[in-house]
């Protein structure tokens, strides 16, 4: 046997035992294999490698058959079985897109909102947030302190708490009130530049009870403050 030949057969060799140590590492196709995952498949996409092993967690339901999913973010906010609570939840039924939690974010937002504009006589941006009798009394306090020359330099430094305390429906008006403390730097000035009230540094604690209402027939999303009480 030449040495071409010599040579030949050593890589065949080789190449069975190679061949027979891969398929003792990799094993056997017997048919039964499942499919690769094709992550760009949308049958895939939808099912996951593990998708087999999963359960579809469906909205639970109470022994009466309510879903009582759709209450998730009133309980969460306050306890079940409260007047605030039933309250809240039969807001929820009129409209289902209301949240609490958003509700007092969004009230909030307004306090500072109306707090800044009655401080800086922007009866624009009141109009906008006020029922039409709280605008009147804004206007008229506004009214009064312009014909006295009197200005009011103020600066909001936060809301310390703000907590939801009463809701109801009233025909189909909804109607929450909310409790809550801030905090203000506000002082008057007269014609000459002297304070007649308040204090232009100290920061002073201010304790409100303010009610919002919403028609819950209405398109319109938007909330206004129907009355004001102070705490103080």
């Amino acid at each position: 046997m030449g040495s071409f030949d010599f040579i030949t057969l050593f890589f065949l060799v080789a190449a069975v035992i190679i061949f027979l140590q891969l398929r003792s590492v990799l094993g056997k196709r017997t048919g039964n294999e499942r499919p690769p995952v094709d992550p760009y498949s949308p049958r895939d996409a939808a099912q996951g490698p593990e998708a087999a092993g999963k359960v579809v967690q469906l909205p639970r339901r109470d022994g009466t058959g309510e879903d009582i999913s759709r209450y998730a973010d009133i309980d969460a906010f306050t306890k079940a079985g409260t007047p605030l609570n039933e309250a809240l939840r039969r807001m929820s039924d009129a409209d289902p897109g209301f949240d609490p939690q958003e509700f007092v974010n969004g009230a909030k937002m307004a306090y500072e909102m109306i707090v800044m504009a009655f401080a800086d006589g922007d009866r624009k941006t009141l109009k906008g947030l006020l029922s039409r009798d709280v605008y009147e009394g804004f206007d008229a306090a506004i009214s009064e302190r312009e014909s006295k020359g009197e200005v009011v330099k103020s600066t909001f430094v936060g809301i310390e708490k703000a907590d939801m305390v009463h809701a109801e429906i009233k025909d189909s008006e909804a109607n929450i009130t909310l409790r809550i403390i801030s905090q203000l730097i506000s002082a008057t000035y007269d014609k000459s530049g002297a304070i007649v009230d308040g204090d232009g540094e100290a920061v002073s604690e201010v304790n409100d009870l303010w009610t919002f209402a919403r028609d819950i027939r209405s398109r319109d999303p938007n909330w206004k403050l129907i009355a004001t009480e102070s705490e103080n």
